[in-house]
């Protein structure tokens, strides 16, 4: 196993918390302990000088693909989706104020009340005063993920990695590892073969942009420290790269 770095690997990532993730061990709304443990790993890898930019989903309050298929009109249900993320964003964002961290959200969808529009000279500004940007609102757009929102802002933002942080698995598996005990599990990865295998790491469009642009992708658990071990170059997970 490689040893971790003394420093940093990376300067500034974006990092993508599912809406289940969020809920924790609750399965549904915003697990309190859980918003706490990332608020303080996010404090942490920023005191090390890394600049963090938050995607959040909107999964553990509503899903939109799923009500499209029970008869909803799916962008209607997409944007209830997007209102969604924003939730989530504003807890994270009390939470890391309560630490004393600077934080902005910045929304695809405008709601001046509660948050900035997104604006990419900006969000690339306050990262460099060493704020955290969460973006949510998706992409602003129906028929578009999260996963996709994460590659887009990433590769605006010119990121260097994408730290895809899951709830419920730790890594990626050739089958879903909480069905099937046998699923083999992957270290290392290719966009390709993801794309090829529909392994279900993120949709094709986000895999796609994140090929084209060159960005790196790390799969993990979100586990207390596991988002500082990735940070310093740790071993863990399955990282997915190149075409």
């Amino acid at each position: 196993m490689q040893e971790p770095a003394s420093k940093p690997v990376y300067k500034r990532v974006v990092l993508k918390l599912s809406g289940e993730a969020l809920a924790g061990k609750l399965g549904f709304g915003i697990d309190q302990e859980v918003l706490e443990s990332i608020a303080l790993q996010i404090k942490e890898i920023l005191e090390h000088g890394v600049e963090i930019a938050v995607v959040v989903g909107g999964g553990n309050i509503w899903r939109g693909a799923p009500a499209g298929k029970k008869g909803m009109d799916r962008a209607t249900a997409d944007y209830m989706g997007m209102l969604a993320t924003v939730i989530n964003a504003l807890a994270l964002q009390d939470a890391l104020e309560r630490h004393l961290v600077d934080t902005r959200v910045q929304t695809a969808l405008e709601m001046r009340q509660v948050a900035e529009p997104y604006i990419r000279r900006r969000a690339i500004r306050h990262l460099e005063k060493g704020r955290v940007v969460i973006f949510a609102g998706g992409t602003g757009n129906p028929y578009f993920s999260t996963d996709t929102t994460a590659a887009l802002r990433a590769a605006e933002i010119e990121a260097e990695v994408i730290l895809l942080a899951k709830g419920k698995v730790d890594a990626v598996y050739d089958a879903d590892p909480l069905k099937n005990p046998n699923a083999n599990r992957f270290t290392e990865l290719d966009y390709i073969e993801v794309i090829k295998r529909g392994l279900g790491v993120m949709d094709s469009t986000a895999a796609s942009l994140c090929m084209d642009n060159q960005i790196k992708l790390v799969v993990f658990g979100l586990n207390p420290g596991n988002i500082k071990k990735v940070i310093m170059g740790e071993q863990i997970g399955t990282v997915i790269k190149g075409g």
